[in-house]
């Protein structure tokens, strides 16, 4: 089954990810990506849980969890303003999927105004896989973190500041998924560990 028609379902974890069209960047300054995580709370926050993303200047990687059938239909009646609207089964998938690509809509047509570009910014269909084990979720939240460090923006992972890792080191109030990834490691030792390679972690080879 290619990527682009994975389903997405309730109470499932996805690797998220797509690219901006051709040799195009998606963020061309620091209010461009504050802007994106914006929309991206308007239209994902709703209908899913994140636990890891990085935005880099030409793609994008989320790691997230679709909530369940219920509160699909909650967020469901709340854009329709509508409490007795319901969502059919058959169909979750086909609205999760229009959301994601609101997100990406909103943010091109604010992006496009602000440049004076025109047409499509981002590749026409997302790129979703599966994550169906603890091992590869693991993997995926440092091979997301370490994205701007594999492609040579930064040598280490601090260093770039549109990503999730410096969440998981902070207190601050998040929509993230924190106390879960770090209880998934086992706690924020085995985190940092992890990430940077020491014996108490490892680290996941790129493709």
């Amino acid at each position: 089954m290619k990527n682009n028609v994975t389903p997405l379902l309730p109470n499932r974890y996805y690797h998220i990810y797509n690219h901006a069209n051709g040799n195009e960047n998606l963020f061309l300054n620091r209010e461009n990506y504050r802007y994106f995580l914006q929309r991206y709370a308007t239209f994902i926050n709703p209908i899913a849980d994140t636990f890891a993303y990085c935005l880099m200047p030409n793609h994008i990687h989320f790691l997230i969890r679709i909530k369940q059938e219920v509160d699909l239909q909650n967020a469901y009646q709340t854009k329709k303003n509508n409490p007795d609207t319901i969502l059919p089964s058959n169909t979750i998938s086909h609205f999760i999927s229009r959301e994601f690509a609101s997100l990406f809509s909103s943010y091109s047509q604010s992006f496009n105004i602000q440049q004076n570009r025109r047409g499509s910014l981002f590749m026409p269909n997302f790129k979703r896989k599966l994550v169906q084990t603890e091992a590869y979720f693991t993997q995926l939240v440092y091979y997301i973190h370490a994205n701007p460090v594999h492609h040579g923006f930064v040598k280490e992972l601090s260093a770039w500041d549109y990503s999730s890792y410096h969440a998981f080191l902070s207190r601050k109030n998040t929509h993230l998924q924190r106390d879960e990834v770090l209880s998934w490691f086992g706690n924020i030792d085995y985190f940092k560990a992890f990430h940077e390679g020491t014996p108490l972690g490892g680290k996941l080879d790129f493709d």
